[in-house]
C-alpha cells in the first residue's frame, strides 16, 4: 500500500523514513542509486519530474517533496500524531518546516559534496559536467556553482553560517521545550534531524558542543527506535566512505 522511492543516504530520504518508522507504518523501501542515475531515468520522472529523492507513493497516487510527504503521511494516519493540537501549535511547527526546508536543508548540501560526492565529477570533462548539471530539473545551478572541485570558500561558509543559525534558533527554542513544538516529538523534530545526523557523521557536531539544549535534544532523537530503524548499515556517508569514520560520531 505504501512504496518509499528514495536513498539510504539521503536526507530529505531519512526524514521520511523517521517519519515512517515514528508511525509505526510498513512500507515498501525501493533503492533509488544516484551512481546510475535512476533519479534521473524516464520511469522515475514519470512519477516525480523534479528528479529528487524520496517520492511516496500510495494507493498508486505519487506525493512528492519529503516535507509534504510528512505532512501527507500525518494526514492520512493519524492514529499516532505528528502534529501539534490546535491552529496555533500547528502553524507554529509548519514555520520551523518552512524555516528547515530553505536554511538547514540547503545548507547541509554544500559540506556533503565538499566533503564527499564531489570526488565523483573531478574526472569530468567540461562537457561532460555541464551535462551532468543540465540534467538536473532542480539541481543545475547547484551543479554550477559546484563546479568539478567544489564549492568556493565564500559558498562554504555561507552554508556553515546557516547551520549555526539554525543551531541558535533551536537551541533558544529547546532552553523551555522538550521538543521544538512542546512536549510531544512532532514533524519538525524529524524534519531536522537527518540534518545533524549528517553533519555529525561529516565531523561537525562540535557546532553544538555550546548548545547544551540541542546536545540533550540529539541524544534523544538519537536513542528513539525509528532511528535505529531508519540508520541501518550503509545509509550514513561515513559507512560508504571510510575516510569519515574517523571524525563520525
Amino acid at each position: 500500500m505504501i512504496e518509499l522511492l528514495n536513498n539510504a543516504y539521503s536526507t530529505c530520504s531519512q526524514k521520511v523514513r523517521l517519519c515512517l518508522h515514528e508511525k509505526g507504518l510498513p512500507f515498501t523501501d525501493t533503492q533509488i542509486d544516484f551512481r546510475k542515475n535512476e533519479h534521473l531515468a524516464p520511469d522515475y520522472l514519470a512519477l516525480n519530474p523534479n528528479g529528487v529523492v524520496p517520492t511516496l507513493v500510495h494507493d498508486g497516487q505519487p506525493i512528492l517533496d519529503s516535507s509534504v510527504i510528512m505532512e501527507y503521511l500525518d494526514e492520512v494516519f493519524p492514529q499516532v500524531p505528528l502534529s501539534p493540537d490546535g491552529p496555533v501549535g500547528r502553524a507554529d511547527m509548519r514555520a520551523w518546516l518552512r524555516y528547515f526546508e530553505e536554511v538547514p536543508t540547503a545548507a547541509i548540501r554544500v559540506p556533503s559534496f565538499s566533503q564527499v560526492f564531489v570526488r565523483h565529477f573531478a574526472g569530468l570533462t567540461d562537457e561532460q559536467f555541464g551535462a551532468e548539471a543540465k540534467a538536473r530539473p532542480l539541481r543545475t545551478h547547484f551543479y554550477q556553482k559546484m563546479g568539478r572541485t567544489g564549492f568556493s570558500d565564500q559558498e562554504v561558509e555561507a552554508s556553515f553560517h546557516a547551520l549555526a543559525q539554525t543551531i541558535a534558533r533551536m537551541q533558544k527554542r529547546l532552553a523551555g521545550n522538550v521538543w521544538l513544538c512542546g512536549d510531544a516529538l512532532t514533524l519538525a523534530d524529524i524534519c531536522v534531524y537527518p540534518t545533524f545526523d549528517r553533519m555529525a557523521d561529516l565531523g561537525h557536531a562540535a557546532m553544538w558542543s555550546e548548545a547544551s539544549d540541542v546536545g540533550r535534544w540529539f541524544a534523544a532523537m538519537r536513542a528513539r527506535p525509528a532511528n535505529a530503524a531508519t540508520y541501518y548499515q550503509g545509509s550514513r556517508l561515513s559507512h560508504r566512505y571510510p575516510e569519515l569514520q574517523e571524525v563520525a560520531l
